[in-house]
């Protein structure tokens, strides 16, 4: 266990509301920070250990706000306390999905309709300052911070924004809707009753593009997963000019996949291979941008 991971665990063993923790335990899967299972007085929980990560657009008061909103629609855990740098949850006994979990068809049919209901109801419960998450400002700003600190990926940025700027002109005019905009398989959790969204510390406004962009190249849906997703989602038949703006979205939800990772194995403490995940995506950006450059452009 590394340093960085023991400091957390003890951290979240020692906060002041426990009458007598026990079971703690690191759980998997945190990229951005740490994951405490813990017990108290009969009932578990899960410690999110993790302050503010301004290199990655991350700040904690605005994953609380969004949180508590999903929380208020049914689609997240309860947030039974913070304090600067924690956030207490209730736990949850389900099943986080993988990318196989997510292509089935059936759970996919289960995961759009929720994903509306986070894009229609969950602002109306917002309170107080959301931030906005624009993934162009985000690409622009991650190849600032990789030129600054002498990324080994620098040589490619100069090709990387140029690319982007020509997929935010093919996105065009967005509505916004209260987004998670961080729809990794592993965000998911099915306790065979309902579906729950974790980590929202990307959370805020954002185009429903995004998220459903996200949804797909995460966990690789097929091109007729997609054609459904998007037919089922905005409730008609897929125009040339919404799978076009779709498609530059997909591509961007990519790249900052992969600028986020190339960011992450300069300035991440946390043990996780990610030379080899900004690999990872790189390869799918790259598949994705020429599929998308084969399109031709809205009629």
């Amino acid at each position: 266990m590394s340093d960085a991971a023991q400091a957390a665990l003890q951290r979240a063993t020692s906060l002041s509301i426990w009458t007598a923790p026990e079971q703690a335990e690191l759980l998997g899967g945190g990229i951005t920070n740490f994951n405490v299972a813990l017990s108290d007085q009969g009932r578990r929980y899960v410690v999110r250990v993790g302050q503010d990560i301004l290199l990655h657009q991350i700040m904690r008061f605005n994953e609380q706000s969004v949180h508590r909103a999903a929380q208020a629609i049914g689609i997240a855990p309860a947030i039974i306390h913070t304090e600067p740098g924690i956030l207490v949850l209730e736990h949850v006994a389900g099943r986080t999905l993988d990318e196989e979990a997510v292509r089935d068809n059936a759970m996919l049919a289960r995961i759009v309709p929720m994903l509306k209901r986070c894009h229609t109801e969950a602002a109306a419960q917002l309170r107080g300052p959301v931030l906005t998450f624009w993934v162009f400002h985000v690409l622009r700003d991650y190849a600032a911070t990789l030129r600054a600190d002498g990324s080994r990926h620098v040589g490619r940025l100069d090709g990387l924004l140029r690319v982007a700027a020509d997929l935010e002109d093919a996105v065009g005019p967005v509505r916004l809707v209260l987004g998670h905009n961080d729809l990794l398989a592993a965000n998911f959790l099915d306790d065979d009753q309902r579906l729950w969204l974790l980590d929202w510390e990307y959370g805020g406004f954002n185009s429903p593009l995004f998220d459903l962009a996200g949804l797909a190249s995460n966990s690789e849906l097929d091109p007729e997963q997609e054609r459904w997703m998007l037919e089922t989602y905005f409730e008609t038949d897929l125009t040339h000019e919404l799978n076009h703006r779709y498609h530059a979205m997909k591509c961007a939800s990519l790249l900052r996949e992969t600028m986020w990772s190339m960011v992450s194995e300069i300035h991440s403490d946390i043990d996780f291979d990610y030379a080899a995940y900004t690999d990872k995506n790189l390869s799918r950006f790259e598949t994705a941008l020429s599929d998308f450059q084969s399109m031709r452009g809205p009629k």
